[in-house]
């Protein structure tokens, strides 16, 4: 998904915190590759796949190997054998596509809702009926691109910052001047899951009273359960919804920096987060706080000064606002568009988004990759035993990484 990029920072009389607007691709930028090293476990991305040392031999991954290269050989690739793929429905199941794709595209607040949840559930065969809808909807989105002359039919924006930078205040304010120009606004906010319960609180809605009324804009939180990078696993097919539900504009809200122990604290938070910034939001600059706002915005702008150049027409901006006045909100949005019609006319926005859709894709191959290595019939009933074993000092984690690799392999 490719999206404008804004870091949040907010405003303090000791401290300053900051908002930030980035672009989530470059989380999972190295995700993207289509290399089986990606598939290493390697602490410096977070992930917990457990491979334990690389293994660069021959026979390494070679069931795997096998089952992909007979997958294109069979012809996946192609449009017909994609058909044969999609799953068989039932009519209970059709009646329900027919209702959620037919409200979906005629706006109906509570089909978006419900079509979410779908794409959300873990559940095996709802999971299955999701990509049948998310097809139809993929082909109505192609449509109506088409009829857009090949534009976008949204403008995504993410942004992110610390606790307390003003986020969820922004978001409603930003969010309520954007629905009084008649535009349709769509806020994805990704709530922090407990690393011990798996719970999420789904706060970030209540933080937005005045917007989750307004008819012209809908509020879907979500919670990460463990998802790297600050968002879900389904954030990018939630994004897909939402547009083709007529939403114009769509916010994403992920984790904030410090509520995750996640990809952005693997990236040296200052650098790491303000490199990927297209814009910076200093926040709360009012009262007696504007005097602190001025001195942190110089400082962000000299900073940015040294940062390698990403794109070829664009150079990230420093602004100041404050929700509480409503000040500069409407400057941000200038500087957004501007962004959008610059990034639109150079072609850098479409590469973008073909790119992102493609390190969605391993993104998800990864995911269920470690879910079926996981509940492989030679493989969980020694997990807890080899994971007791290595707890105690008895095996080396790549001892024990090697064999559970090797009865995964000899039976796949």
């Amino acid at each position: 998904m490719s999206l404008l990029k804004a870091f949040l920072v907010g405003n303090k009389m000791n401290k300053s915190s900051t908002l930030l607007r980035f672009p989530l691709y470059q989380l999972l930028k190295n995700v993207g590759k289509p290399s089986w090293e990606n598939f290493c476990w390697k602490s410096s991305h977070g992930f917990t796949f457990p491979y334990g040392q690389r293994d660069n031999s021959p026979q390494s991954f070679c069931s795997w190997r096998r089952m992909f290269s007979k997958g294109l050989k069979s012809g996946l690739g192609c449009p017909a054998a994609v058909e044969q793929q999609t799953p068989e429905v039932s009519d209970k199941e059709q009646r329900l596509l027919r209702k959620l794709y037919t409200g979906l595209i005629q706006g109906h607040r509570a089909c978006l809702a419900e079509a979410i949840t779908l794409i959300e559930s873990t559940h095996k065969r709802k999971k299955e009926v999701a990509q049948v809808l998310l097809q139809k909807v993929l082909a109505h989105h192609r449509e109506q691109e088409q009829l857009n002359k090949g534009k976008p039919l949204a403008f995504r924006v993410g942004l992110s910052g610390p606790p307390g930078a003003g986020k969820s205040t922004f978001i409603e304010c930003f969010g309520k001047m954007l629905t009084e120009r008649r535009h349709k606004v769509s806020v994805l906010a990704v709530d922090p899951s407990s690393s011990t319960t798996g719970g999420s609180l789904l706060g970030d809605k209540t933080r937005m009273t005045e917007l989750s009324r307004d008819l012209n804009a809908y509020i879907r939180p979500s919670p990460t359960r463990g998802t790297l990078g600050g968002v879900t696993r389904t954030t990018n097919e939630a994004i897909l919804l939402c547009e083709g539900g007529g939403y114009d504009i769509v916010l994403v809200e992920t984790v904030g920096v410090g509520q995750s122990e996640f990809a952005v604290a693997d990236m040296g938070i200052k650098r790491g987060i303000i490199e990927m910034a297209d814009l910076v939001v200093i926040t709360k600059a009012d009262g007696d706080l504007i005097v602190p706002a001025r001195r942190i915005q110089a400082e962000y702008v000299s900073a940015l000064k040294l940062l390698h150049k990403r794109s070829k027409v664009w150079r990230p901006k420093v602004m100041r606002i404050s929700a509480k006045t409503g000040e500069g909100i409407s400057d941000v949005w200038d500087k957004m568009t501007e962004f959008q019609e610059l990034m639109l006319t150079s072609g850098e926005l479409l590469a973008k988004r073909r790119r992102q859709q493609k390190v969605w894709m391993w993104n998800v191959i990864q995911e269920s990759m470690l879910d079926h290595f996981r509940h492989h019939s030679e493989v969980k009933d020694q997990i807890p035993l080899l994971e007791d074993k290595v707890a105690d000092g008895i095996l080396s984690p790549g001892l024990a990484a090697d064999l559970l690799l090797r009865a995964f392999k000899e039976k796949s």
